[in-house]
């Protein structure tokens, strides 16, 4: 399993649309196979940065979703509320205490 982050940052004026879409796709992604987790985090002190985290099975189920449909119209979407570069990174978990 490893985990994909993704910061994105956006304009002011459409985080509002960005939080709806989000809410609209976010069974179907993580409902995509080897998806096991999906959380969305806004930055406490710049309200413009998220963060996704998404936890995979493996490498290939991360590229299925990202080669689905699903993926393609909502990465389009979101791309139009940018105001800086997205950042992701996929990592291995080492530890988890809770």
């Amino acid at each position: 399993m490893f985990v994909r982050i993704v910061k994105m940052s956006f304009h002011s004026k459409y985080i509002q649309e960005f939080l709806e879409m989000f809410e609209e796709k976010k069974q179907l992604i993580r409902n995509s196979e080897g998806c096991n987790l999906l959380e969305l985090y806004q930055d406490k002190n710049n309200p413009e940065i998220f963060f996704t985290y998404s936890y995979w099975e493996n490498e290939s189920d991360i590229e299925r979703y990202r080669n689905s449909e699903l993926f393609k119209e909502t990465w389009k979407q979101t791309k139009t509320y940018f105001n800086d570069k997205p950042l992701a990174w996929s990592v291995h978990k080492k530890v988890s205490l809770q």
